[in-house]
C-alpha cells in the first residue's frame, strides 16, 4: 500500500502532523488553519443585542369573582371528569384526530420546524464537492483560458475532483441570532397549535351542550302544545254544552297554533346544531348522539393561581415566543453593524493527466479568509436597528395586553356564573309557581269560578319561563366551557391522556 493511503493522522519528523485519507492527505498548516479559526468561532464569539426577559405583568392575588385563591385549577383536572359524560368525551377525541383546524395548525407547526433547522444549520460548515474532465484547445473543464499559440494548440485534457467547505465564524452572534428567531417563531406555531386545541375543545363542548338545550326546548314546545290541545279540547266540549263562547275556542286555538308553529323551527335549529358539530369532528353531516339528561348541573371548580395562568394560557405563550422572537431582531439588527468573518477552503486535485489524480502527484488546497463590513449605508443599518427597536416594543405591548385580556376573561366567567347560579333558583321558582297557577286556573275554570282568559295566561306565562329556565341552564354550561378555556386548559391533557 502506498504511504499516501494510509488514513491514520501521520507526524512528521518536525513534529508536524498531517491528515490522510485513502489517496487524500490534508497538509498540516490546512488542519492548523481550520482548528484555530473553529475555535475562534466556537468559544471566541459573544451574541450581540439584549438577553431576553419577560416583561413584568401586574397579575392579581385572586380573580375577582373567585372566593379565595386556589393551588389546583381547572384547567388541570380532565374535562370528561367534571360531567362524567363518555358521549361527550368521544366527540372530543374525533375532533382531535379528525378536525382541519388542528390539522392545518400541525402542518404550519412542521413548516417552522424545517425553517427552525435550516436555521440551525448555519452553525456548521457547509461541505460540497465538485469534479469534472474535460478536453479541448485553450480550455480547462469547458471554460476557456488564454494560452500560447506555440506547438498549434494541441488539444489537451483537464480533470478536477475538489472538497470545498465555507464557514461563516459567528463571532458577534448572528447567526445564533438568527437561530433563536427561527427557533422561537417555531415555538410560537406550537403555542397557536395548542390554542386551536383549546379552542376547538370549547366549541365541541358549547355546540354539544347547545344540542342538548335545543332538545329540552323543543320538548318544552311539544308539552306546551300538547296542554294548550287539552285545554281546547275542554273549551269544545263546554262550547258544545252552550257554557263557553266561539271567543274562547278561537283564543285557544290560535295559542295552540303558535305554540305548534315553533317546534319546526326548533327541529330545523337542531339539524343545523347537529351539521355545525358534524363539521367540528371533521366528518359529514349527519346525527349527533347525545345525553338525554336534561339537568345537567356544572360542578364546583376551581379558577387556580393567576399567575399560572401565564405559564397555561397558549395565546399568552404564543405572545411570549413573538416576544422573543422581536427580541432577537434586535441583536440580528446590531449584529450588521459588525464584520462578517468567513473561511473558505478547497482541497483535492487539479491536473491535465489522469494517472496524476491517482498517483496524488496533483494535490491541490486553499484557506482564505474573508471579511467584510459596512462602512457608510445612508442610515439604512441604524433605521433596521430603530425598526427592530420599535417591534420589539409592539410585541411587549401586545404581551401585557394579552395578559391584562386574559385576567379579564376568566374574571368574567367566573362573575358570570356566580350569576347565572343565582338567576337559575329565581327562574325555577317561577317555573314552579307557574305550573301551580296552571293547575289551579284550570281547576277554577272547571268549577266555573274562574274565565278562560286566566286559564290561557297562565299557560301562555308558563312556556317561555320554562324555555328561559333551559337557556339559564344552558348559559351555566357554557360559562363553565368557557371558564375552562380562558384558564388554558385543554392542550395539555389533549397531548397525552387526552387522546
Amino acid at each position: 500500500m502506498n504511504q499516501n493511503e494510509h488514513t491514520t493522522p501521520l507526524i512528521g519528523s518536525d513534529g508536524s502532523s498531517s491528515l490522510s485519507l485513502p489517496g487524500w492527505r490534508l497538509p498540516a498548516r490546512l488542519v492548523w488553519t481550520l482548528g484555530a479559526v473553529l475555535s475562534l468561532g466556537i468559544f471566541g464569539g459573544c451574541a450581540v443585542g439584549p438577553q431576553y426577559h419577560r416583561p413584568a405583568v401586574s397579575a392579581p392575588d385572586t380573580f375577582r369573582g373567585e372566593t379565595s385563591a386556589a393551588t389546583n385549577s381547572l384547567a388541570d383536572l380532565p374535562w370528561w371528569d367534571l360531567y362524567q359524560d363518555e358521549i361527550l368525551r368521544n366527540l372530543i377525541r374525533q375532533a382531535l384526530t379528525n378536525n382541519h383546524d388542528v390539522r392545518l395548525a400541525l402542518a404550519r407547526v412542521e413548516h417552522a420546524s424545517a425553517i427552525a433547522a435550516q436555521a440551525r444549520a448555519a452553525f456548521f460548515p457547509q461541505i460540497d464537492y465538485a469534479g469534472g474532465a474535460g478536453r479541448g484547445q485553450h480550455s480547462f473543464l469547458g471554460t476557456p483560458v488564454s494560452g500560447s499559440s506555440e506547438n498549434g494548440n494541441p488539444e489537451k485534457s483537464s480533470f478536477l475532483a475538489v472538497f470545498n467547505a465555507a464557514w461563516e465564524v459567528d463571532l458577534f452572534g448572528r447567526v445564533r441570532r438568527g437561530s433563536e428567531i427561527a427557533r422561537a417563531q417555531y415555538l410560537a406555531t406550537e403555542e397557536a397549535r395548542r390554542g386551536v386545541t383549546v379552542a376547538l375543545l370549547g366549541r365541541v363542548a358549547t355546540a354539544y351542550f347547545q344540542l342538548i338545550e335545543l332538545d329540552q326546548v323543543f320538548e318544552i314546545a311539544q308539552r306546551t302544545t300538547n296542554s294548550f290541545g287539552e285545554i281546547l279540547r275542554i273549551f269544545n266540549e263546554r262550547l258544545q254544552g252552550g257554557v263557553a263562547s266561539k271567543l274562547e275556542t278561537s283564543r285557544t286555538e290560535a295559542a295552540l297554533a303558535s305554540a305548534a308553529a315553533t317546534i319546526p323551527e326548533l327541529h330545523r335549529r337542531i339539524l343545523l346544531k347537529e351539521n355545525e358539530l358534524s363539521v367540528l369532528l371533521g366528518r359529514n353531516p349527519g346525527p349527533i348522539p347525545r345525553a338525554t339528561s336534561s339537568d345537567l348541573r356544572p360542578p364546583d371548580v376551581p379558577a387556580g393561581l393567576p399567575s399560572a395562568l401565564l405559564e397555561r394560557r397558549p395565546d399568552l405563550r404564543e405572545a411570549e415566543q413573538d416576544l422573543r422572537a422581536a427580541n432577537a431582531m434586535i441583536g440580528l439588527a446590531l449584529g450588521q453593524f459588525f464584520p462578517r468573518i468567513g473561511l473558505t477552503t478547497f482541497y483535492g486535485r487539479v491536473s491535465a493527466e489522469l494517472s496524476a489524480l491517482t498517483s496524488g502527484a496533483a494535490n491541490a488546497w486553499a484557506v482564505a479568509a474573508t471579511a467584510t463590513g459596512p462602512i457608510f449605508q445612508g442610515g439604512r443599518l441604524y433605521g433596521q436597528y430603530r425598526q427592530a427597536r420599535a417591534a420589539w416594543e409592539a410585541a411587549s405591548l401586545r404581551y401585557q395586553q394579552t395578559a391584562l385580556s386574559a385576567f379579564h376573561e376568566v374574571s368574567d366567567a367566573l362573575l358570570s356564573r356566580e350569576q347565572l347560579a343565582k338567576i337559575r333558583l329565581e327562574q325555577e321558582r317561577a317555573v314552579r309557581a307557574y305550573e301551580d297557577s296552571v293547575a289551579v286556573s284550570l281547576q277554577r275554570y272547571r268549577a266555573g269560578k274562574a274565565s278562560y282568559y286566566e286559564v290561557l295566561e297562565s299557560q301562555q306565562l308558563l312556556f317561555p319561563a320554562e324555555t328561559a329556565l333551559a337557556r339559564t341552564r344552558l348559559n351555566q354550561l357554557l360559562v363553565t366551557v368557557q371558564l375552562y378555556a380562558v384558564l388554558g386548559g385543554g392542550w395539555q391533557l389533549g397531548e397525552t391522556e387526552g387522546q
